[in-house]
């Protein structure tokens, strides 16, 4: 129950709303794994240092205990006064990269020892630091390293998505345990926002004309009259103003050009399962995005008007992956 509450609390206290600088109250600090086993050395050496009576061993509690303080501070300036944004891609596609940017500034450059952790490992994650690679081996961990040390860099979290439909992605955690591992300084990115996953396209080998509406055929059709010149084929000569006695003039036509438009019905799909239709749907979309052929979709909830073009492309995409 109080973990539920600890929870919520988090999702309150650090969801994105846009871009944000960090200040104190959004920065947690806390000892970090090594820093418990630091801090039972200064109690061992502040006893050993009162029941020996000796200067020199309480003269090392203080030293260390001030570099655990100092600690505290250097960590905490690692993430305060840091300023994120957040991009996410409009609709995602199954099995394909679903990519979360993160802008990063500051005010000077200088150098941040950053790490970026992802609690939910059933996502395959991986980094694209600007400034230098990451280990390849590395790709499928939880926990990226990266060095922050310009005014301004970007990286991006990557999640291969596995099914079709809403897609929440988890909690960002963003950290730093320098200068000596001994105290964690971190904050939270919470995207409150659910964002949509179409479905995998799925390639097969029937006639695409049976999917397809074709436009009205080739016409010629009337533009205007000019006047007639010197070697204009008598053929295109308007005979009716001619006889009227107004004169010579040629008649000059426009070609109508064949307009193909796709017609993507869900009810003609070559297929039973609903999964299957939306796939061989989402490689019919991908075709006629890839030549700029005009289409529309028919879904039993939903119909869209002939288009193409990204913010079409995005509409279709995400109609299929509500289906």
């Amino acid at each position: 129950m109080l973990g539920k509450r600890f929870v919520r609390w988090l999702h309150l206290r650090f969801r994105y709303t846009g871009i944000r600088t960090l200040k104190q109250n959004e920065v947690l600090v806390f000892l970090y794994q090594q820093g418990f086993l630091y801090l039972v050395l200064i109690l061992i050496t502040f006893i050993a240092g009162i029941n020996y009576g000796n200067n020199l061993i309480l003269g090392f509690c203080f030293l260390i205990s001030a570099i655990l303080c100092i600690s505290f501070y250097l960590s905490f300036k690692q993430l305060h006064g840091v300023t994120l944004q957040v991009i996410v891609d409009e609709v995602g596609k199954v099995n394909e990269a679903f990519t979360v940017k993160i802008i990063m500034q500051q005010q000077h450059a200088t150098a941040k020892y950053l790490n970026i952790k992802i609690t939910d490992l059933q996502h395959h994650i991986s980094q694209k630091n600007k400034q230098d690679e990451t280990d390849p081996s590395k790709k499928d961990e939880s926990v990226q390293s990266f060095l922050f040390e310009e005014k301004q860099q970007s990286f991006d979290l990557v999640f291969i998505p596995k099914q079709r439909g809403k897609f929440e992605i988890p909690p960002i955690q963003i950290y730093s345990t320098y200068p000596l591992g001994l105290v964690r300084a971190w904050t939270y990115i919470y995207l409150t926002e659910s964002y949509w996953i179409a479905p995998e396209a799925k390639a097969f080998t029937q006639n695409l004309q049976h999917y397809s509406n074709t436009g009205e055929p080739d016409l010629d059709e009337f533009k205007e009259l000019r006047n007639f010149k010197t070697g204009d084929s008598l053929q295109s000569i308007s005979w009716k103003q001619a006889a009227r006695g107004q004169g010579l003039f040629v008649k000059q036509f426009e070609d109508l050009v064949d307009t193909h438009i796709m017609q993507i019905e869900y009810s003609k799909m070559p297929s039973a399962d609903h999964e299957e239709k939306l796939s061989l749907m989402m490689e019919l979309v991908d075709q006629c995005e890839h030549s700029q052929t005009p289409y529309s979709l028919i879904l039993p909830h939903a119909q869209t008007e002939n288009g193409v073009g990204e913010r079409h492309y995005i509409h279709i995409r995400t109609l299929l992956a509500q289906a």
